[in-house]
């Protein structure tokens, strides 16, 4: 995993440092309670695996008071019309695709880009971290490898009749991912993160996840390419 030095000048205290926290610990406020109506919605389309998408949904919500207790302690007010502004694209493209019965997209939108988006940015965001927000940070970036792997091991049994629409929703929704990492360079950059990293490590990821999943080296390039195109 990519890994950024912790940098001893972070002064958390500042306004700019701040004004950046209050859009990206929205963000991280949002994606988890989006996790969380995602595995709600999964759960209803995969009702044999109720049980364990109910418990992953559950873990998601304790993220998002973890988070929340991270703003409160640095005294920073999330801006979480931002953050709905962020996720918006892919919230749509879940709601469409779970109104279309598509339970191979909404795995891919949930259980591997948002997943491995998540993990990325908090590997890379741990180093450089206050220390209450990055023994918080350190907790639930376990868990998200869980979430992953529920993903990664569904679709893999159901691989073949799901390879189709798995290269689809690819195409639709990995060049969002750039957009949003475009998006928030700046604020991530002052909180000690840099966004070279961030691709990095979301790339690694997330080519990981889809060849555990059966896709071969060469058809990861091809998938991967969809979202360089847009970087």
């Amino acid at each position: 995993m990519q890994q950024t030095v912790a940098s001893p000048a972070i002064d958390f205290q500042t306004e700019t440092y701040k004004d950046a926290y209050s859009r990206i610990n929205a963000i991280v406020i949002e994606g988890e309670q989006e996790a969380y109506e995602n595995y709600i919605q999964l759960a209803q389309l995969l009702p044999e695996q109720k049980e364990e998408l109910i418990r992953l949904s559950k873990m998601e919500s304790r993220h998002k008071k973890g988070f929340e207790a991270c703003g409160r302690n640095l005294e920073v007010t999330p801006d979480m019309e931002f953050a709905k502004e962020f996720f918006a694209q892919l919230h749509q493209n879940f709601k469409d695709a779970y109104g279309e019965g598509k339970v191979v997209t909404c795995l891919l939108i949930q259980s591997l880009i948002i997943e491995c988006f998540a993990i990325a940015a908090y590997n890379i965001y741990i180093p450089c971290a206050d220390p209450f927000a990055r023994k918080i940070t350190e907790g639930v970036v376990k868990d998200e490898y869980t979430h992953l792997n529920f993903g990664e091991v569904w679709l893999k049994e159901h691989f073949e009749a799901s390879k189709a629409e798995l290269e689809e929703a690819n195409r639709q929704n990995l060049p969002i991912v750039w957009k949003m990492l475009n998006q928030v360079e700046d604020d991530a950059r002052v909180l000690g993160m840099e966004k070279e990293a961030l691709v990095e490590d979301f790339m690694i990821s997330y080519g990981e996840a889809l060849g555990n999943i059966g896709f071969t080296s060469r058809e990861l390039m091809r998938l991967s390419a969809h979202g360089l195109a847009a970087a």
